[in-house]
């Protein structure tokens, strides 16, 4: 067995691996590690999060900065400022015995003043996401043109977010001899771009553990309709009394909106999105951590970087639009060999991506039963049964007030007592699910209604691949459109230069006139019904239309 004695580190840094708890190697540090002490050699990893990716590229930079040279030598870029500050954290865990390392974290939303000043005392390791650290090159209080080590972490991500340029200028003006190491939980045409272009024969490993890298966590399902995705949730975290999980929502429009319901409806709740400030986002992840906040409501984007223990539970009130996105989310729970549970709240349309995510992640979900309301109460009932008999009675203090408990009761017997304490917070529970509706969804009965059966409309908007249009970008497109109606979306078809999809044809009118006051991915992007409306999209690939196009 691989232990961190092998990759001959320094004693200052074995220190405190042990001290952090560490004892085996990670398969991506095990194949990192070496690989970048001992060769000197770009390279490109491909694994998930959760993966342990910062101690692989974090203890071999941490090896090779010479501290006697008080120039920055090693760049570390990833997209937001969670993660930022996630890697320094644990950087200086890795380097509390190094005497004299500087480590410096750098991204918008806090003072820039401050970083100029720490930049000009001079640090070793500087922390950015991409924006923050071009805008501080630019006005010329950071210096890239002698680093030695530059690292992209969660690369796919930061092109994800809009940073290809940043990305470039970044790497075209840094130095040339660096070496350059790029960490990707997938490999898409940019990351690969990225690494023909501005890397040296970079070797590569991929670490395919990585998908089978959640053996503690249950994939569940519940096939449930649309447009009970809330209550259903609901029902989730009644079932669960001591719930402690993040629920993701494809946009921040649709966090926000679920997060107020939740509080309205009682539940210690919020949201994070990239509407908060940089204060504001730490004051619900300071609640979070601490559990004030139960149920954290987040985007994708929003949670990169989390970095919180004991997650029971991760809830996808939508589906990711790729499979590594699951993976992702699914991750931040059962970890540190703890169980976890990942929970999607689906509908007829979304088997097919239940089983692509299958396939490819190496993964089986669980179809499971929407709660009764009658199982929610007994479920509440036992906990509350559970805490009353659990709880720490202080009989030094409590004693002196017996006698008025006694008078005041007196009346009750022994089971009417038990009754009315249960009954004082069980009530609202009963109240509530008193007659519930059964919100499970016969796969037979919910055919009838799929929109798969209904005569859709094809639709046209003249972007596709190259302008970086993906199913999700255009879903949040048509959602934005339409909001607060929720419309039926059909097939859709991305090819290079366009886009087809399908909707409910009671919106097309919408759609079309609100496409022309809005933009998608940056641009203007009228929407036209398509002119070939009796074949699918898939169909139509084969199916020439006029002159050369084919879709």
């Amino acid at each position: 067995m691989t232990s961190f004695e092998s990759f001959n580190l320094k004693p200052e840094l074995l220190s405190a691996i042990t001290d952090m708890g560490f004892e085996t190697p990670t398969p991506v540090q095990e194949q990192a590690i070496p690989f970048l002490l001992g060769e000197q050699r770009d390279l490109t990893a491909l694994a998930q999060t959760g993966t342990g990716k910062t101690a692989a590229f974090g203890l071999p930079l941490l090896q090779l900065i010479d501290l006697n040279d008080s120039r920055t030598q090693g760049l570390i870029l990833c997209p937001t400022r969670e993660l930022c500050i996630q890697i320094t954290k644990e950087l200086h865990l890795f380097a509390k015995n190094l005497r004299g390392l500087k480590i410096l974290a750098v991204y918008g939303g806090s003072s820039m003043e401050t970083q100029i000043k720490a930049l000009k005392r001079g640090v070793h390791i500087i922390v950015a996401t991409p924006g923050r650290i071009l805008d501080l090159t630019r006005r010329k209080r950071a210096d890239l043109s002698k680093i030695d080590f530059l690292v992209l972490d969660e690369a796919d991500e930061m092109l994800n977010m809009g940073f290809k340029d940043e990305l470039d200028a970044i790497l075209a003006q840094s130095n040339e001899d660096k070496k350059t190491w790029l960490f990707s939980a997938t490999l898409p045409r940019e990351v690969l771009r990225i690494s023909a272009t501005y890397m040296d024969n970079p070797e590569r490993i991929a670490v395919e553990g990585s998908r089978e890298g959640l053996p503690n966590i249950e994939h569940h399902f519940y096939l449930i309709h649309a447009k009970h995705r809330y209550l259903v949730l609901k029902r989730i975290a009644d079932i669960n009394p001591d719930i402690y999980g993040i629920v993701f929502c494809r946009t921040r429009q649709d966090t926000k909106d679920v997060s107020h319901k939740l509080i309205q409806d009682g539940y210690n709740a919020d949201a994070l999105h990239g509407d908060l400030s940089q204060a504001q986002r730490e004051g619900v992840m300071d609640r979070f951590r601490s559990r004030n906040i139960q149920m954290l409501v987040a985007t994708d984007v929003a949670a990169r970087g989390l970095d919180v223990s004991n997650l029971t539970h991760v809830i996808h009130f939508n589906l990711p639009d790729e499979p590594e996105a699951y993976t992702h989310r699914s991750g931040r729970t059962g970890r540190a060999g703890k169980k976890g549970i990942s929970i999607v709240l689906a509908h007829m349309r979304d088997k097919s991506r239940l089983r692509f995510i299958e396939n490819k992640m190496s993964i089986s979900f669980q179809k499971k039963p929407v709660p009764s309301g009658e199982e929610v109460c007994n479920r509440q009932l036992l906990h509350l049964v559970d805490r009353m008999k659990n709880v720490e009675v202080d009989h030094e203090k409590i004693d002196s007030f017996l006698s008025v408990v006694y008078e005041k009761l007196g009346a009750l017997n022994r089971e009417e007592i038990i009754k009315h304490f249960v009954s004082l917070e069980f009530n609202r529970f009963l109240k509530y699910y008193k007659d519930a509706q059964d919100l499970n969804v016969s796969e037979r009965r919910e055919s009838s209604s799929s929109p798969r059966n209904k005569r859709l409309t094809k639709m046209f908007v003249k972007m596709g691949k190259r302008d970086g249009v993906t199913p999700g970008t255009l879903l949040s497109f048509i959602n934005d459109l339409t909001r607060p109606k929720k419309i039926d979306i059909g097939s859709i078809e991305i090819q290079r230069n366009f886009t087809y999809f399908e909707i409910d044809p009671e919106f097309t009118g919408l759609v079309t006139k609100m496409a022309k006051k809005t933009r998608l991915m940056g641009k203007k992007s009228p929407v036209d019904v398509a002119e070939d409306q009796g074949q699918s999209p898939r169909r139509a690939r084969r199916a020439p239309m006029k002159r050369k196009r084919r879709f």
